[in-house]
């Protein structure tokens, strides 16, 4: 009996790449034995309705986009009692998921990677009723990461995203806020944070922190206070250069849940798309599995 496989796809995806390569691997799948049935997504949150509907059918997912489509497609998985595995092919400028889980960025060698490797848990974020595979952040550089061209990261490393970053200081906005978790309390003024289980956000590695396990049941968090003075904002820089924790200007810990209580209107992204105010946030450990290569 055949197994069968949704190939969930955003042809504008990056530089529409997977056009090229899109006949070989469905014809890769096939010869592999599964039934392939190809949807294309139409607009904003088409892949998450198609799986939700859908995915309970099919032995694999795969999904071939952005981070923002993965996104989609990994929300439309969590609303089912009886999740498939899920496959992915990176298309998007900056596939993070990709990057952290070590699946190729040439698509046909990412779905050889779907046939070939194995399967590794992962856990999934959850925020407010939304999910999210490796970040929700704000603040000051929530964009930066997104907009440092790639030539510069790979040339800079982590020096471009804080040198793109100097450049909006001119904007930077603090939020209040008071931060929950296993039994403790933070209250302060931050400029930035992110929740993430990733090694890589937005094309950089080791911006989470290090010893990064994406199957372990925690968040790496990140918080950074508020400078006072052009000197402690030169410190905070510093400390993300060397990526040496300093409690002195930001909080770094572990942990499978938080919470955020705040009177400021703000704003967060989950996985570099628009995620809503603030939230209760917890992890689902183990709650994907996906094919990664070997």
């Amino acid at each position: 009996m055949s197994k069968k496989l949704l190939f969930i796809l955003n042809a504008h995806s990056g530089k529409q790449q997977i056009k090229h390569h899109l006949l070989a691997i469905i014809d890769l799948f096939i010869k592999n034995g599964y039934e392939v049935t190809v949807y294309s997504t139409q607009g904003p949150s088409d892949a998450e309705k198609e799986v939700k509907a859908k995915a309970s059918a099919y032995d694999l997912i795969v999904c071939a986009g952005g981070d923002g489509t993965l996104n989609e497609t990994i929300n439309g998985l969590m609303e089912l009692d009886k999740r498939p595995y899920l496959g992915y092919i990176p298309t998007g400028t900056v596939n993070d998921f990709a990057t952290s889980l070590n699946i190729p960025k040439e698509p046909y060698s990412a779905a050889m990677a779907i046939i070939d490797g194995f399967v590794l848990p992962h856990d999934v974020g959850s925020f407010n009723e939304r999910f999210f595979s490796y970040i929700a952040a704000f603040g000051a550089f929530t964009d930066v990461a997104y907009e440092t061209p790639q030539q510069s990261k790979n040339l800079l490393g982590r020096q471009a995203y804080i040198l793109k970053g100097v450049t909006k200081l001119h904007t930077l906005k603090s939020y209040h806020l008071a931060v929950e978790y296993d039994n403790k309390r933070i209250e302060d003024d931050f400029i930035f944070g992110m929740i993430t289980n990733s090694t890589s956000v937005g094309g950089f590695k080791g911006l989470g922190g290090k010893d990064i396990s994406l199957n372990d049941g925690l968040f790496e968090v990140s918080l950074i206070k508020k400078p006072k003075s052009f000197p402690e904002l030169q410190a905070i820089i510093a400390f993300l250069l060397k990526q040496e924790p300093d409690p002195q200007y930001l909080h770094f810990f572990k942990t499978d849940k938080l919470y955020f209580k705040s009177n400021s209107n703000m704003t967060w992204t989950l996985d570099g798309e628009y995620g809503g105010s603030l939230a209760d946030v917890f992890i689902n450990h183990a709650a994907l599995q996906v094919l990664r290569n070997n």
